[in-house]
C-alpha cells in the first residue's frame, strides 16, 4: 500500500514507522475479510478496530473515516490498473489506435468495478465529492485524453463523462440483478457506445462563432 504510486488516486502517504505500517496492514486485512465475510453494507470503523484489536483512535487517525478506509481497500488493485492502462501492453496500454484503446479501457474498467463491486457501491455512497474524486478523476483524465485523440472535434470533458457514467457499481448491480444481463451484454453495449461516440460525434460550431 505504500509503494510508488503512479498517479494521485488517494495521495501520497508520508512515511510510517514500522509499528504504524503493521497496525495499518493489519486494519486493511481485518477489513477485507470482514467485507468478504459479511458484506460492506454494515462495515463501521469502530467494529474494525475491535476485530484488529487496535484502538479506535487509530483507525480514525489512519483512515479519517469510513471512505478514507474504502479508499485504502481499492487502492493496490487501482494501482494495478493504472500501470496496465497507462504502460501495459495493447489494446488497454500503448501502441494501437487510440479508439481500440477506449473500447480496451471500458472493457477492463466494467471488469475492475465488478471485481470490488462492494467497495465501490460504497464509495458511490459516501456523496458526490468521493464518487467523483480519487479514481474516478484518474480515469477521467485517462479516457478524455484518448477522445481528443480520437475525436479531436469532441467536448472530450463531457464525452468522458458520458462514458464513464454507465460503469459504476450500483448500476451494473441493478442491470444484473433486475434486468438480468450478464457482464459481456453490458461489455458490448459500452463499446457500441464508444464506437457512436468516436465514430460519429461531432460538436456543430454555433452561428456567429
Amino acid at each position: 500500500m505504500c509503494g510508488r504510486r503512479t498517479l494521485p488516486v488517494i495521495g501520497q502517504p508520508q512515511p510510517e514507522r514500522a509499528d504504524a505500517a503493521r497496525n495499518r496492514r493489519k486494519i486493511i486485512e481485518v477489513a477485507a475479510r470482514m467485507i468478504a465475510e459479511q458484506g460492506a453494507d454494515d462495515i463501521s470503523l469502530d467494529e474494525v478496530a475491535r476485530v484488529a484489536g487496535v484502538g479506535v483512535g487509530t483507525v480514525y487517525r489512519r483512515f479519517g473515516d469510513r471512505a478514507g478506509l474504502v479508499l485504502a481497500l481499492i487502492d493496490e488493485q487501482e494501482r494495478r490498473f493504472q500501470e496496465a492502462f497507462l504502460a501495459g501492453p495493447p489494446p488497454l496500454g500503448p501502441g494501437v489506435r487510440a479508439r481500440e484503446r477506449i473500447t480496451a479501457f471500458l472493457d477492463a474498467l466494467v471488469d475492475r468495478v465488478v471485481a470490488q463491486q462492494g467497495l465501490f457501491v460504497q464509495l458511490e455512497r459516501c456523496g458526490r465529492t468521493m464518487r467523483y474524486s480519487g479514481p474516478y478523476r484518474v480515469h477521467h483524465i485517462h479516457l478524455a485524453t484518448l477522445l481528443a485523440e480520437a475525436c479531436p472535434e469532441a467536448d472530450r470533458v463531457f464525452l468522458a463523462d458520458v462514458l464513464l457514467a454507465p460503469v459504476n457499481a450500483r448500476l451494473i448491480a441493478f442491470q444484473q440483478e433486475e434486468r438480468g444481463m450478464t457482464i459481456e451484454q453490458i461489455k458490448t453495449g459500452l463499446a457500441r457506445l464508444a464506437t457512436v461516440v468516436t465514430r460519429g460525434y461531432s460538436v456543430p460550431a454555433e452561428d456567429g462563432r
